[in-house]
């Protein structure tokens, strides 16, 4: 029988390399995460994928503290999550008890880190957000950041999971865009939410056009727990959905910015209004 449990604290730091069957967890735990998922009652939005860090690779088995692990790693955490099982025989197994019993845990945008070690049918998955380090720069500025590393991504052609893209113009900046982009993000800091439909029910375009945007069409990327605008761009291109959007020809312009609350579960909020 299968035993999963969640432990919020957790373990000893291991140097062990990441082996195929670990590998291939993480691999599927992100492809889960890069579609929209329906976990309990809600729907999870599509999920920039979590980035391997071996500070969060800690031993599959024994009593762990995960505070102390991550003390000794030297991982500066803001959160960290740690699920182990017991049972799995190979990836495949190990992601059913995952999406059955844990999706909540692998779901939260928060994250952008994960770890994963298994002795045997014995698995543990870390799931981390380190501390804000970088110092930015006003919304604008930073959004600014964005604009200019999307189009530089835009200059080349590109293949966001199974869709093929040419070479796309660059995007001109709009202040419309920019200002509906910085007060969602502030508002889903504020109010501790991670979705692109807002608390009052508004969509992308309701924002976009309640603002006095004249555009035809309004595309919205969004992320969670990323201290830099580098990290923010990265983050997208690595996920067909967020990078099918800021490949698409049909956009011509690009507001970006960003909210902060240390209350909210992520700290940081960013949210990118693609507009045509």
């Amino acid at each position: 029988m299968l035993r999963p449990v969640l432990l919020l604290l957790a373990a000893t730091v291991s140097s062990a390399a990441v082996a195929s069957e670990e590998s291939q967890l993480a691999d599927s735990i992100n492809a889960y995460r890069g579609q929209v998922q329906k976990c309990g009652s809600q729907a999870s939005p599509e999920l920039p994928p979590l980035s391997l860090d071996t500070r969060l690779i800690l031993p599959a088995t024994g009593k762990v503290d995960l505070r102390a692990a991550m003390a000794q790693a030297r991982y500066p955490m803001a959160n960290v999550r740690a699920i182990t099982l017991s049972g799995p025989r190979d990836a495949a197994s190990a992601l059913q008890v995952v999406q059955e019993s844990f999706c909540q845990v692998v779901l939260d945008p928060q994250f952008i880190n994960i770890g994963v070690s298994r002795d045997d049918r014995e698995w543990r998955i870390v799931l981390g957000r380190p501390l804000l380090a970088g110092k930015l720069e006003a919304s604008q500025a930073e959004g600014r950041k964005v604009l200019a590393m999307i189009n530089s991504a835009r200059a080349q052609p590109r293949q966001c999971g199974a869709q093929a893209f040419g070479a796309a113009p660059p995007l001109n900046w709009n202040a419309t865009l920019a200002s509906v982009a910085d007060a969602y993000s502030r508002n889903m800091a504020n109010l501790n939410y991670f979705d692109h439909q807002g608390r009052d029910g508004s969509t992308p375009g309701d924002r976009a056009e309640l603002a006095g945007y004249a555009g035809q069409q309004v595309g919205e990327n969004i992320a969670a727990g990323y201290d830099s605008a580098r990290k923010v761009v990265d983050g997208w291109i690595a996920s067909p959905g967020h990078c099918a959007n800021l490949m698409n020809p049909a956009f011509k312009e690009l507001g970006v910015g960003y909210g902060t609350d240390p209350k909210s579960d992520a700290g940081i909020y960013w949210t990118a209004d693609f507009g045509g």
